[in-house]
C-alpha cells in the first residue's frame, strides 16, 4: 500500500517501489499482498509488472470490496462488481489465477453470503485459488459493551457456511495486540491462516520517525491518533523497549517488531508495506530473528500504547 495509497504521496518511485518488490522475491519472501484500491489501480499494476517476470515464485493476494471516490471510501459486495473486479485485477496482475482473494470489506447493503458466494464462484471457475477475509476496520461502527471483533467473528463464522475462510487479515502488532484475544484464537482452532496488517505500526515501530515530524495532507498518519505530535512522544518507550531488545541481537528495533509477530504462531504471516528496497531487504532479514524467553518478557511489559480511535 505505501508504493501506491494511503502514505507520503511526494515519495512514490514506481522503478522503486518494483526494485523493492524484487528485493523481497530474491530473499525468499512469496506473498505480495496488495488491493485494487491502493492507487486506485495502480499498485496491482506494479505488481504486474513484477509478476511478469517471477510468477511461479510469487503467492498473490489481492482484494475486493472498497471503492475510492473524491470524497470518501465506499464498499461495493455486489456479486456483478466482484466478478467484474476479479477479472479487473487479473489483468492488472497479469497473471490467470489470484491465489488469495479477500473481501476488504463487507458492503452493509448486500448479505455477506451474497458476497462470499460470488467469490466462491471465482474459485469455481478457477480464477481465484483460496478466499480471505479482512478485519483491519472492525473498529468502525463498533457498538458500546462489544468487543472488538465480535462482529468479525459473526461474519466468519456465517461466510464458512458458504465456502471456506483460508485466511483472516487484521491489525496486529506489538502496539495493537486486540487479534490476540479473539481473533488468532479463532484461526487457530480452525486452521485459518492469519496476515498481521501493519506489523511495524504505520511505520512507528521502526524507530524512524520523529515526534512532531508531521505528515503531508493525504497520509493516512495525518489523521491517525496515535501520530499527533504529543502521542508520538508518549509512545516512545515502546520504540526504546524494542531497541534494547534488537541491541542483544544485532537487530533494529523494527525486525524486533516483525519477529514478535512471527512468534506469536507459524499460521501468523507479518505483510509489512514498504516502498524502498533497503527496508524490503530489512524486513526479510526479520524472519532469522527468533526471539528468546526473555525477549519476549521484556515486550510483553512495555507500557500501552497510547492514543487510540475508540
Amino acid at each position: 500500500m505505501p508504493m501506491s495509497w494511503g502514505y507520503t504521496e511526494s515519495q512514490r518511485n514506481g522503478e522503486g517501489s518494483l526494485r523493492a518488490v524484487h528485493a523481497a522475491l530474491d530473499r525468499g519472501c512469496t506473498l505480495l499482498d496488495t488491493a485494487d484500491m491502493y492507487g486506485p489501480f495502480t499498485n496491482e499494476l506494479l505488481v504486474g509488472r513484477a509478476l511478469k517476470e517471477r510468477r511461479a515464485e510469487a503467492f498473490v493476494s489481492t482484494k475486493v470490496g472498497l471503492l475510492v471516490g473524491e470524497q470518501h471510501i465506499v464498499a461495493n459486495g455486489r456479486p456483478g462488481y466482484v466478478k467484474r473486479a476479479c477479472d479487473a485485477s487479473l489483468r492488472r496482475l497479469q497473471t490467470d489465477v489470484i491465489d488469495l482473494y479477500q473481501l476488504h470489506r463487507t458492503d452493509p447493503e448486500v448479505p455477506i453470503e451474497e458476497t462470499w458466494g460470488a467469490m466462491a464462484e471465482l474459485v469455481a471457475a478457477g480464477k481465484v485459488r483460496s478466499l480471505g477475509l479482512c478485519a483491519v476496520g472492525a473498529r468502525a461502527g463498533r457498538r458500546r459493551g462489544t468487543r472488538l471483533y465480535d462482529g468479525t467473528l459473526r461474519q466468519l463464522e456465517r461466510v464458512q457456511q458458504v465456502f471456506p475462510v483460508s485466511s483472516v487479515q487484521a491489525e496486529l502488532s506489538v502496539w495493537s495486540k486486540e487479534a490476540l484475544e479473539q481473533l488468532l484464537p479463532w484461526c487457530v482452532t480452525r486452521g485459518v491462516g492469519f496476515l498481521a496488517a501493519m506489523p511495524l505500526g504505520n511505520g512507528f515501530l521502526t524507530g524512524t520517525l520523529t515526534p512532531g515530524q508531521g505528515f503531508e495532507p493525504e497520509d493516512i498518519r495525518a489523521r491517525h491518533p496515535r501520530f499527533t505530535a504529543e502521542m508520538m512522544a508518549a509512545n516512545q518507550p515502546v520504540v526504546a523497549g524494542l531497541r534494547r531488545v534488537g541491541a542483544r541481537h544485532g537487530a533494529t528495533p523494527g525486525q524486533v517488531a516483525l519477529a514478535w509477530v512471527l512468534a506469536q504462531g507459524r499460521h501468523v504471516v507479518p505483510v509489512p508495506g514498504t516502498k524502498k528496497e533497503r527496508w524490503a531487504a530489512e524486513n526479510a532479514a526479520a524472519a532469522g530473528l527468533v526471539l528468546d524467553r526473555r525477549d519476549l518478557a521484556e515486550i510483553a511489559a512495555l507500557p500501552p500504547a497510547r492514543g487510540s480511535w475508540d
